[in-house]
């Protein structure tokens, strides 16, 4: 079975909702942040710099009863949780003042998982079993900058949502140390004289996407090792161990 699915998570998939409702899109919103200065008998040059950090924008519903689009069928009806817990939820982990993860991709199923419930992204995440299909797929930390919502008119209690996520990248302060003259030192790091690996053995139990979580620190990364190393999708259902595959 092959779809595709929204996740949120909280506090490394302590807690996880799927969205109920697959969003009609999904808008990425991706700038630049260089300036543009004048120079004297030269004219206007134009700085690069680093981007910005990339913004996402959902709107859907959570829906106070199924429809034939919620994804959550059959047996597993009984897991929609209701459309003000959705809320509650999203509320709560935006007052925390802390990321939040958001996962988006094409899904196929192992079989013993059933991506129809939040405990298949933590259980994937976990036991690296997870394979994304399709041409786009996310997976970041991410800030809930906004969040708006309403009651439906004359739509029995469903809940209509717009949420704005913005990438969260993780930094922490640099130590300093003050002397007994006052005088401000820091501590530099020494740099790391280990060169990345250029190659990896595989071992019993790897998949694609474990190999880049590890390796590159970005499991997503999984399609860049598969074409580096021309993996056919058959192949990655089942890595043989012993094989040795480029990582750059």
């Amino acid at each position: 079975m092959e779809e595709y699915g929204f996740y949120l998570s909280f506090n490394n998939y302590e807690e996880v909702i799927r969205l109920p409702v697959n969003p009609e899109t999904l808008e990425i919103k991706e700038n630049g942040d260089s300036k543009s200065y004048t120079v004297i008998d030269f004219g206007e040059i134009n700085a690069i710099a680093y981007p910005k950090l990339t913004e996402i924008t959902i709107e859907s519903i959570f829906p106070a009863q199924y429809y034939p689009f919620v994804v959550y069928s059959g047996e597993n009806a009984g897991k929609l949780l209701k459309p003000y817990e959705y809320v509650e939820l999203i509320r709560k982990w935006m007052l925390s003042r802390r990321p939040v993860r958001f996962v988006f991709s094409g899904l196929k199923a192992v079989n013993v998982q059933d991506t129809q419930t939040p405990d298949w992204l933590k259980q994937a995440n976990a036991q690296a079993q997870q394979t994304f299909t399709g041409d786009i797929g996310i997976n970041m930390a991410v800030s809930i900058e906004s969040f708006s919502w309403k009651l439906s008119a004359g739509s029995s209690g469903d809940i209509e949502y717009t949420i704005g996520l913005k990438k969260y990248v993780f930094y922490q302060a640099l130590a300093m140390k003050v002397d007994s003259k006052g005088e401000v030192k820091t501590q530099q790091k020494r740099a790391s004289e280990k060169t990345a690996a250029s190659t990896y053995t595989i071992k019993a139990g790897d998949t694609l996407w474990s190999i880049a979580q590890k390796q590159l620190g970005e499991g997503s990364k999984y399609q860049t090792l598969q074409k580096l190393n021309s993996i056919s999708d058959s192949e990655l259902k089942k890595l043989k161990p012993g094989r040795v595959i480029k990582l750059s």
